[in-house]
């Protein structure tokens, strides 16, 4: 036979990751790094396994079967064996319970492991996610009834008794503007809370609960007037009657994940708390499943630039590996320096997330989580498509063929811009946490973050850029619809500022124990440039959508 190519081999996903190691080595204290190694080891070995796995299965989506033989409804969602898998993997290594321990790391141990297990999962992670963001909510509510009900299951390390929770707010109005909510909550007789409605687009459907957002009989039009209810899904092994899969949606991508249309049909609901202000209920799980969203877009990155430098080493091209040709080695560079500023954000995120939890903050931080939040998301999302699509062109022909499994990078990594807040819903809230102490918070994190930093041209560009975003903001301030129509520049340019001072930061631990790449991530990043500032001219956008 002639040539045949070697494909691309997954490096063992925790063995060698350096920024990971790194991160953890400075951010925990050495007792709990030590007890980690184990659960972040096996779930390496899970993620090459289910790589490997996925390369010889075609197998990508769940199976709905409405009907039985007989005619009996029963809408029962067959899953990948990923799926099969999750309630063992999830328990068996802490990957939700690790967040909810009692101690500031509590966050950051339990991002390290979703860091580790999402792209294997193939979006397990995301009914995870919105699990974890249901028992938020719970503790938030303080009714003591549905915590000791439902918080037992959702922080389960028994696959037994562990339960998934779904997040039911999106109706056929769709999207962010949750007003419309056209699903109605009545007492029936015995004063019990049923809810009737569609949900245009239900997470973690084969889950055993769900929150929903549910307009309570008579009360008034829009947002605070609806109530968040508390459902369960099941009667023992079968799905309860009242709640009904129309159909599973046809996906880009994500297609493992069984995301639903439902219908409502008088299913059981215990509300919250008051029988208003719901959304204000379901903002304590922002925080949580916004930060899901980042982590598994840096997960995602991770594994796309993984691949791609392994292929590097494989490939040979015009006599010599992919990796000596000096453009193809600058392209794998560059990404990596902008990957590297995501992860530093991301799990900046992550553990403050615990710490703010734990009050173990500074006065700033509070605010400062409340900012970097929705940075976070907005960015990584949008910087997970960019980097999936350069790195399927560094497989050339390759990248592009299914049955290699390099496009669902792609197709998949486009769902990080979506979930939890598309990137101008998020921009918009990022001016919203500005206007509640943001900036300052971010100056004096920066300050902290830079202490004892030697690369003042990297400093310097920090500091020049936050000064740029100050003065655009006080440019704009009176001129609202300026402020919004540019809120993307003035996202991007502060959370690329944030991700600089946090390489910072690790640069000078690094260089502190010997090792001089976070300090070259630093360097490459700031030549990419920081300041994303514009602005719009309202003129020209009318013209060119008239």
């Amino acid at each position: 036979m002639g040539f045949l190519q070697t494909a691309p081999q997954l490096p063992h996903p925790w063995r060698s990751d350096r920024l990971l190691h790194a991160l953890l080595d400075r951010a925990l204290p050495a007792e709990r790094r030590a007890a980690l190694d184990t659960d972040l080891d096996v779930l390496g070995d899970y993620a090459v396994m289910a790589w490997q796995r996925a390369s010889i299965s075609t197998r990508r989506k769940p199976v709905l079967t409405q009907w039985d033989a007989w005619g009996r409804r029963v809408d029962r969602i067959e899953l990948t064996t990923a799926w099969q898998e999750g309630p063992i993997i999830t328990t068996g290594h802490a990957v939700l319970a690790a967040g909810h321990e009692d101690h500031e790391h509590a966050r950051l141990e339990e991002f390290a492991r979703v860091y580790l297990y999402h792209v294997a999962s193939e979006f397990y992670t995301c009914p995870l996610a919105m699990t974890d963001g249901a028992a938020t909510a719970l503790k938030a509510s303080g009714n003591r009834e549905l915590i000791e009900r439902a918080l037992p299951h959702f922080l389960s390390r028994d696959p037994a008794t562990f339960w998934l929770s779904g997040q039911w707010m999106t109706e056929t109005h769709g999207g962010s503007d949750v007003g419309n909510t056209e699903t109605v909550a009545k007492q029936d007789a015995d004063g019990q809370w049923r809810l009737y409605g569609r949900k245009w687009f239900s997470s973690a459907v084969v889950g055993e609960a769900a929150l929903a957002l549910a307009r309570p009989e008579g009360a008034g039009s829009g947002t605070g007037a609806l109530a968040l209810f508390y459902v369960e899904t099941m009667d023992g092994a079968e799905r309860k009657p009242e709640l009904i899969i129309d159909r599973l949606k046809d996906k880009l991508g994500t297609q493992e994940l069984p995301t639903a249309e439902i219908h409502l049909d008088g299913l059981p609901a215990w509300p919250l708390g008051e029988l208003a202000h719901g959304v204000r209920q379901v903002a304590p799980m922002l925080n949580v499943t916004r930060t899901w969203n980042a982590i598994g877009a840096v997960s995602h990155m991770s594994r796309a630039i993984s691949l791609a430098r392994d292929f590097a080493t494989r490939r040979q091209a015009f006599g010599r590996p992919l990796i000596e040709q000096p453009l193809h080695a600058r392209t794998l560079a560059d990404m990596q320096a902008e990957f590297e500023g995501a992860f530093a954000l991301a799990f900046e995120v992550a553990h403050l997330l615990g710490r703010v939890e734990h009050a173990a903050t500074a006065a700033h931080e509070v605010a400062l989580l409340r900012l970097l939040t929705p940075l976070a998301k907005l960015w990584t999302g949008k910087l997970a498509v960019q980097t999936c699509s350069e790195a399927i062109e560094c497989f050339g022909g390759a990248g592009y063929i299914e049955d290699t499994g390099l496009p669902q990078l792609l197709r998949d990594a486009q769902v990080y811009a979506i979930w939890e807040g598309t990137t101008n819903v998020l921009s918009l809230d990022n001016l919203r946490a500005l206007a509640s102490d943001g900036f300052d918070a971010l100056r004096t994190a920066t300050t902290c973050w830079l202490e004892g930093n030697d690369d003042m041209h990297a400093a310097s560009a920090i500091r020049q850029t936050l000064d740029a975003a100050a003065r655009w903001l006080d440019q704009h301030a009176a001129q609202r619809n300026m402020l919004e129509a540019g809120a993307r520049g003035l996202a991007f340019t502060l959370a690329r500022c944030a991700a600089a001072a946090l390489l910072a930061r690790q640069a000078t631990w690094s260089t502190n124990h010997a090792d001089r790449r976070p300090a070259a991530a630093l360097q490459r990043f700031i030549a990419l440039g920081l300041d994303r500032l514009v602005t719009p001219d309202a003129g020209n956008t009318a013209l060119l959508l008239g």
